[in-house]
């Protein structure tokens, strides 16, 4: 079985996928089926009873079967039982309608009279539930789709002062029919007023609404049973943590695919959010990093192919096929309609396509001749090291090659030429690292202590295994400072948690780390079944291991927290752990013995905070941020937006203005290829990292001991 440690098994491989979700967001309305004629394009809608699929005949097999491996194998032990069953209904749901725009209140109170039975109907094979609901739910789209369509043909009033909701926790389901009609009315009004901040108003946007909502009812009524499948036994899986998922057939062979040859695309990792397809990382190395326009939290809008393709709206449009869309041969070109941020006028972004190369995403070091403000002539060499990942040629390991790569192989040679240039001290800087090789962050953290545990690991059975350094030595024993952000993952929490443990080094950055202290392997469903794989039953992704540091914290939900915290927007970001639904909790194991290094004295971590914080309060880069980040707070917590078109429109400009700042933040924390990015973020790392050596020395504390 293969173990992974990153937040998606996507990034471990450094290429264009995506967690699949098939839950989307729609702009529609409500009403009865009918026939309706799209006066915009002439297209004839026959929004009559749908023909749907039935369960295929391997599926309750597949049910059972997962009934049976969850609570074998998952981490928690726990029974496939009526809180399960509770939570996966929830998510079926949650699934379909993420913001509660299809399904009556009427609905949801029949289909809670199964909220404890799911367990028991999939133990049994007994999938007949899911086809109810989903059944229901392709009614009330076709309902509402009907009802859009309508309304499109007539007119809105955009100067009455009016709102909507658009924080799905902060919704309810409608009641009834007029209820339903009124909410779509709105969304058709933000829809409209979205569409004409790009530029494109009258017929052109109701056309291009018009397909849209036909495209997606379209989507729902050609759903396969094997699509219905993942949906409805990932809601099981997940029912137990967020990374638990069952893949369908076809989504194996994907990944089979993925793992086999594909490394083309653009680099870039996508989720689906209400509807939309969102950036949720730019990976270092890749065609988009180096293009440098795509950035975090970017809405991906539209796809073009080649020079002069057309480009296809695929707002409500399933992430795997946006991901088939986006991802090709090493050298085309791929043209992006995008939002940056999610807000503002669409940019075109034209990626051309490339295999991500090692060389780029691998650990890289540069020497910085370093000077604080207030001592401009005493400097200090410190070396900067930037490792985005923690990788390793797996295939030359496991062959005995002499000279296979890795990261920690790099992070050596890279430390070994430092040395040689005399320098002061290291920075690690782990900010955009979400993880990859468990062997990897126990080697790499063999550098910086002499030996000893780095890693407990706890089993499904509760047994707790630790893994060590056992290589006595280090490669360099002197100041280390470890820079983490929200983005730091698993194995990066691996190595700064057993880095604090030890207290070897400092961690300075985002208050904590991602927070993923879990492991997960991947189960063929028809190697379980049959001792081969040549029969395709899908697979189950199932978290089987959980994470300890070595004073016997879990990474899971708290992360590792730093010792110097720094402003930034990622740390107001919801990209953690503790963002996801149904996250294991934390808990803690037996502390495992260890040397304990004198190189975090109390007295110099709080004088470095003081001093940090006086000059973050005295740099106008550092003030103006705070104000960034305290509108972005603002903004992300509203639950609401006016259709009055003049406040609309005034609060895109507002937030168009501050996109672009931010955009220039987070080119800066998450989106840099440069080795070091000097910028007034890294300039303050480097003054805490010269006052830590600086308070070392005189501490006769430089060298662990």
């Amino acid at each position: 079985m293969m173990t992974w440690s990153r937040p998606l098994f996507a990034v471990l491989f450094a290429v264009l996928v995506a967690e699949v979700s098939l839950a989307q967001n729609e702009q529609a309305t409500i009403d009865r089926p009918g026939t309706q004629q799209v006066i915009g394009n002439a297209v004839q809608r026959d929004l009559g009873p749908a023909k749907l699929a039935t369960p295929g005949p391997k599926d309750p097999l597949v049910a059972r079967l997962i009934a049976t491996l969850m609570p074998r194998n998952h981490v928690s032990s726990q029974q496939l039982n009526d809180t399960v069953s509770q939570r996966a209904l929830n998510l079926f749901l949650k699934s379909l309608d993420p913001m509660k725009l299809y399904f009556l209140q009427s609905d949801i109170d029949q289909f809670q009279r199964n909220s404890t039975r799911i367990d028991d109907m999939v133990q049994a094979g007994d999938l007949s539930f899911a086809y109810e609901v989903f059944g229901r739910f392709v009614q009330r789209v076709d309902e509402r789709v009907s009802v859009a369509l309508q309304l499109l043909d007539g007119e809105f009033d955009f100067t009455i002062d009016e709102q909507i909701i658009t924080d799905p926790e902060a919704t309810v389901y409608a009641k009834d029919a007029n209820e339903a009609n009124d909410r779509w009315r709105r969304q058709i009004k933000y829809a409209l007023l979205d569409l004409k901040d790009e530029g494109k108003e009258g017929a052109e946007a109701r056309d291009l609404l018009r397909r849209r909502y036909l495209r997606y009812d379209r989507r729902w009524r050609d759903t396969d049973s094997d699509a219905l499948l993942e949906m409805y036994l990932t809601a099981v899986t997940m029912a137990y943590d967020p990374h638990s998922t069952y893949m369908s057939p076809d989504s194996l062979d994907e990944f089979d695919m993925i793992m086999r040859l594909s490394l083309d695309g653009i680099g870039a990792q996508l989720r689906e959010k209400d509807g939309n397809t969102v950036v949720s990382r730019v990976i270092p190395g890749g065609a988009a990093a180096k293009h440098g326009k795509l950035k975090t939290d970017d809405v991906i809008v539209s796809v073009g192919q080649d020079e002069e393709g057309p480009m296809v709206d695929i707002v409500e449009m399933p992430l795997n096929d946006v991901v088939g869309l986006i991802r090709g041969k090493a050298g085309t070109i791929v043209r992006l309609g995008v939002k940056p941020g999610g807000a503002g006028e669409v940019e075109i972004h034209r990626i051309v396509r490339a295999r991500i190369e090692l060389d780029e995403s691998a650990a890289r070091g540069k020497i910085i001749e370093h000077s604080l403000p207030d001592n401009p002539g005493q400097t200090k060499k410190i070396g900067y090291i930037n490792l985005p990942s923690f990788y390793m040629d797996m295939e030359g390991a496991k062959n005995n090659k002499r000279d296979f790569r890795s990261s920690t192989r790099d992070v050596l040679r890279i430390i070994e030429d430092f040395k040689t240039k005399g320098i002061d001290g290291i920075v690690l800087d782990l900010s955009t690292n979400g993880g990859g090789s468990l062997t990897e962050a126990i080697n790499l953290t063999g550098l910086f202590i002499d030996h000893g545990p780095v890693v407990q690991v706890k089993n499904a059975d509760g047994s707790v295994q630790q893994y060590d350094d056992d290589d006595r030595g280090t490669a360099w024993d002197g100041p280390l400072v470890v820079m983490t952000s929200k983005f730091s993952a698993s194995a990066s929490e691996i190595f700064a948690g057993a880095i604090k443990d030890y207290r070897r080094g400092i961690v300075v950055g985002d208050p904590t780390s991602h927070g993923k202290g879990t492991v997960q392997t991947l189960m063929d469903l028809g190697q379980q079944l049959f001792r081969n794989n040549r029969a395709n039953y899908g697979a189950l992704k199932v978290t089987l291991q959980q994470f300890y540091l070595p004073d016997g914290e879990s990474t899971q939900l708290a992360g590792v927290s730093a010792d110097i915290v720094l402003p930034s927007i990622t740390a107001k970001m919801d990209v953690s752990e503790s963002d996801l639904k149904f996250a294991l909790p934390n808990d803690r194991v037996k502390p495992a013995k260890h040397e304990n290094y004198n190189m975090v004295p109390a007295e110099l971590i709080g004088q470095l905070r003081n001093d940090s914080m006086g000059r973050i309060s005295q740099e106008k880069e550092f003030t103006e941020l705070l104000k960034r980040i305290e509108l972005y707070v603002q903004q992300k917590e509203q639950a609401s937006i006016s259709l009055n078109e003049g406040e609309f429109m005034a609060r895109r400009k507002e937030l168009d203005a501050q996109k672009e700042e931010e955009e220039k933040e987070l080119e800066a924390e998450v989106g840099a290829q440069e080795v070091y990015r000097d910028y007034f973020y890294n300039r303050e790392v480097l003054n805490i990292a010269h006052q830590y050596i600086d308070g070392l020395k005189k501490q006769n504390l430089a060298v662990a001991r």
